[in-house]
């Protein structure tokens, strides 16, 4: 079989009859709609810290310090964590319950993380993304987006990013 170049008339043509296709509901884009998941769950957060981006960035980066916040989470007796703070590097945290890589890093602006729970099954990663950005008046602005994770654990995981994180970090911030 020899491949054939269209003409511009083939060219126009074909792509009028795509059009009508997808315009009709018979081309690729309906053909596929069953592949598409409608029902996807997604966590959007929005904390607000009275300390500066790199204090809340070096929380999140460094073994010690996460040690220090998960004293006020709901696992407060939790071995050290592992955190490497590379791109790539992995993380173990809470007693290896929470695992996963670090996807991207870029120093006190922004964290991207493969993220799992070691309830789930095996190979399966979401995406937690931590945003920070110098807050109005002083402290850091912290837009998570947590994506990817098992349909039904939506509500469960959001609390416990305030239980686990959120609060915890409010708390050793404050220094109490």
């Amino acid at each position: 079989m020899t491949a054939h170049d269209p003409s511009r008339r083939e060219f126009a043509h074909g792509l009028t009859l795509a059009t009508i296709g997808v315009a009709l509901g018979v081309g690729p884009s309906r053909q596929h709609d069953a592949d598409v998941s409608r029902d996807a769950e997604a966590i959007h957060q929005v904390i607000h810290f009275k300390v500066p981006p790199a204090r809340v960035y070096n929380t999140l980066m460094d073994a010690r310090e996460f040690l220090a916040i998960m004293k006020f989470s709901t696992v407060p007796n939790a071995p050290l964590p592992t955190i490497e703070a590379n791109a790539g590097g992995a993380f173990a945290l809470f007693g290896g319950h929470i695992l996963g890589r670090q996807i991207e890093l870029a120093p006190d602006t922004r964290v991207v993380q493969a993220w799992r729970t070691s309830g789930w099954p095996v190979g399966l990663y979401s995406i937690a993304r931590f945003e920070l950005a110098a807050a109005a008046g002083g402290g850091t602005k912290l837009t998570f987006d947590h994506t990817g994770f098992p349909k039904g654990d939506g509500a469960h995981l959001a609390s416990g990013w305030y239980l686990n994180y959120w609060t915890p970090m409010e708390k050793h911030f404050a220094g109490r």
